[in-house]
């Protein structure tokens, strides 16, 4: 069995950041501890996926310009078109 281990860090807001965390906190019926955990948690995950979207892209990016493979607006406009629509619609393969 695996345990994470939690330990405490220590932060510095300023008075008007940290009233404005007590007040949510108690009108969402939580501790301000918990509201921050929260907020860092979420914070964390949104920046993780917007790190692999940026890595993702770069290869991509990298790619074509390494082969020149690629779709035109139109043609990916017109696929997915054909998706909205219900189509089981293939990806168009990807030309120079």
């Amino acid at each position: 069995m695996t345990s994470t281990a939690i330990r405490p860090v220590a932060i510095k807001i300023d008075d008007d950041i940290k009233a404005r965390v007590k007040r949510l906190a108690d009108a969402r019926h939580r501790t301000a501890h918990w509201l921050m955990r929260e907020a860092i948690t979420q914070y964390v995950e949104r920046e993780e996926k917007r790190e692999a979207f940026r890595q993702h892209t770069l290869k991509a990016w990298e790619e074509f310009q390494q082969t020149g493979m690629h779709l035109t607006g139109e043609e990916v406009d017109a696929w997915m078109a054909r998706l909205e629509a219900g189509e089981d619609a293939e990806l168009p393969a990807c030309h120079r």
